[in-house]
């Protein structure tokens, strides 16, 4: 099958496919077109987040480290990296400028083409980081890496469509005579953290839903004093995520079997990967107690100016108090407090029925084709392959989604008239 990689770090071409093995084989024509993630030097990595022209949480090192480590179906990736020489330094010390943790379409789709695809972190988010002093460069050399790689294409999945990196990769394409195809997009919502508070939720509720929100929260108080926590300390993370980990196992991801704790692996990298990025001030859990009892607990992560809303586990025994909703409620007030943040991603699908009504910011994010050569008919199969298998799949994932949203609307609509 086709991986464009080390093959050292993954699995060799099934003999059957003989284009999977011509494109495997023109993959290490010197052995550094890709190499493993683990390959990348931590200290090299984490400088470069914080260069980064755009932020993204899922690319930072102790995130995508533990991801790469155990998590289900996103084990063994590789990474396309740009380096620049440093002068003056040693003639070969480099610098990391660029990195994109990378699949074979073949894994990606299941279809024998030569392109690459942005790897699964574990977050709807894959922006690339690029070196904020040297972006356009960066961008350059990434594509140098992945034609070396013997890719004709990158497909970037869930990349912000008017931020910066995109406008990097538009313009060195634009000079080379190409154009970047959109193939598909979506917009979902984020928080503008620079907005006081109080005046957003009021804007984006209206005073008869917060009056019907306090309302829960005082009869939740009669299971014990309602209290917002945010566990930043590794100590502290360490014990939160284990709360994260059984709230979300006790309701409908749980039925669903999408709850990290029904995996070992899954298990293995939030707990590595959380208590990692506390140790640098990149983690956060926002737990929201009745007393003594968690109710509710999100984990956030955080790089440079943006924060991201990764997951979010409720106990359903009080799902008539709408506890999600109420921790999101002072989320949002400890977010918008905090002068470093400035925009909070909730990586949430499209028209999520719970962050929507309250993020009233929107971003647009979508799956975007990269060519890496002029005219190239290659890149014409990637699209259509892509294209096809979206309009096989897209109706079915779509009517799940509705018939999820609409379950969960009436739920709703039923705990609010019972409480």
């Amino acid at each position: 099958m086709v991986e464009i990689a080390n093959s050292a770090a993954v699995g060799r071409a099934s003999p059957k496919d003989v284009m999977g093995k011509r494109v495997q084989a023109a993959a290490w024509p010197d052995g550094d077109a890709l190499v493993p993630l683990t390959a990348i030097a931590a200290s090299q990595w984490r400088a470069l987040a914080e260069r980064a022209v755009e932020p993204n949480g899922y690319h930072l090192p102790d995130w995508e480290l533990a991801v790469n480590a155990s998590a289900r179906g996103r084990a063994g990736v590789s990474a396309l990296g740009a380096w620049r020489d440093v002068s003056p330094a040693p003639a070969d010390a480099a610098q990391l400028i660029g990195l994109l943790p990378v699949i074979s379409f073949w894994r990606a789709y299941r279809i024998p083409l030569p392109a690459l695809v942005s790897a699964d972190p574990y977050g709807t988010l894959s922006t690339p980081l690029l070196d904020r002093d040297c972006v356009n460069d960066a961008v350059a050399r990434l594509m140098r890496q992945a034609r070396k790689a013997g890719a004709r294409a990158l497909v970037l999945r869930d990349l912000p469509l008017d931020g910066a990196a995109m406008k990097a990769i538009a313009e060195v394409l634009r000079h080379d005579g190409i154009r970047p195809r959109i193939l598909q997009s979506h917009i979902r919502a984020c928080l503008d953290a620079r907005r006081d508070a109080d005046d957003l939720l009021r804007d984006a509720l209206g005073a008869k839903k917060l009056k019907e929100l306090r309302r829960q929260r005082n009869r939740l108080a009669e299971h014990g004093a309602v209290r917002f926590d945010v566990a930043r300390a590794p100590e502290a993370v360490a014990s939160a995520v284990e709360d994260f980990l059984l709230l979300e196992a006790s309701g409908w991801k749980a039925r669903r079997g999408t709850a990290l704790a029904q995996d070992d692996g899954d298990a293995r990298f939030i707990r590595r990967a959380s208590i990692a990025l506390a140790e640098r001030g990149r983690c956060e859990i926002a737990t929201l107690h009745a007393g003594e009892e968690p109710v509710a607990a999100a984990v956030v992560l955080r790089h440079l100016d943006r924060a991201f809303y990764f997951k979010l586990g409720v106990d359903e025994r009080f799902a008539k108090f709408s506890p999600g909703v109420q921790l999101t409620l002072d989320l949002t007030r400890h977010l918008c407090a905090d002068s470093a943040i400035a925009i909070a991603d909730s990586t949430a699908s499209p028209d999520h029925p719970m962050i929507n009504p309250i993020w009233r910011g929107r971003l647009a994010i979508g799956d975007v084709l990269v060519p890496l050569r002029p005219r190239d008919p290659a890149v014409s199969l990637v699209h259509a392959a892509i294209t096809l298998r979206r309009l096989v799949r897209e109706p079915a994932r779509r009517a799940v989604h509705f018939i999820r949203n609409r379950r969960q609307s009436r739920q709703e609509k039923r705990q609010e008239k019972s409480s």
